[in-house]
């Protein structure tokens, strides 16, 4: 893991592999989580999971001038950059309500044909959204057959639960643990993604970082990426 300080660890600091540099983490969220929120760039425990699986496993850097292209999906802040300067105007931000991004999509009636996006990012969406079988077609549809797409939910239980009766913002938050959420996924999301066919690898943080690494950036280690692909050969760089 590359280090600013030189791998040196700061005491009573941790690492963000994004700034690529030692910051005092914050507490964060509705359930206050310790050290979860990195000072300098706000990347929360998925972002640095999913910033070092990109680094170290698909060398995302090496796309630069390739004229690859990137959809994100309510793109965070702390990526902003890195992606800008790998894909430049490739990289295309979307989000439904946010006016800080490129293009207002909605993912259930993506506005772009087929096979257009060479990658694909989407962080914490899909919990928001009613129809996600939809949304996740519409993902695939407009996916390269030789692309790829992550995904992250948060799983918090063994089966997925959800009740489209509840649609108050109070009853979702006592049912779903945040007023806008309208389903709490389980560990059997992996059988929406293969629903539409998309090929699904479940990448745990402790499959290509050490337990070291995953303390000192503040990263559960079973925490969970899903790296989906149209093709059954295509597998991330091992």
């Amino acid at each position: 893991m590359n280090s600013g300080s030189g791998g040196v660890m700061k005491k009573n600091k941790n690492y963000c592999p994004i700034c690529d540099d030692f910051f005092h983490f914050n507490v964060y969220g509705i359930s206050n989580r310790v050290n979860a929120e990195c000072t300098n760039c706000g990347s929360l425990e998925r972002h640095r999971l999913l910033w070092m699986f990109l680094h170290k496993k698909l060398k995302i850097e090496n796309y630069k001038g390739t004229n690859k292209s990137l959809l994100h999906i309510a793109p965070e802040n702390c990526f902003n950059n890195i992606f800008t300067k790998i894909f430049g105007e490739k990289y295309l931000t979307a989000d439904l309500n946010s006016p800080d991004v490129k293009e207002k999509m909605d993912i259930t009636n993506i506005q772009h044909g087929d096979n257009t996006f060479d990658f694909i990012i989407c962080n914490h969406v899909l919990e928001h959204i009613v129809d996600d079988i939809k949304a996740l077609e519409e993902l695939y549809r407009v996916l390269k057959n030789i692309g790829w797409l992550i995904l992250t939910v948060p799983i918090k239980r063994e089966k997925t639960k959800e009740n489209f009766l509840i649609q108050t913002e109070n009853e979702r938050l006592v049912v779903f643990g945040q007023s806008d959420h309208v389903r709490i996924y389980g560990k059997d999301f992996i059988r929406r993604l293969s629903s539409v066919n998309f090929y699904v690898t479940a990448i745990k943080a402790n499959d290509f970082i050490t337990d070291t690494e995953c303390n000192k950036m503040s990263c559960p280690n079973d925490k969970t990426l899903f790296f989906c692909t149209k093709k059954r050969n295509l597998k991330y760089d091992s």
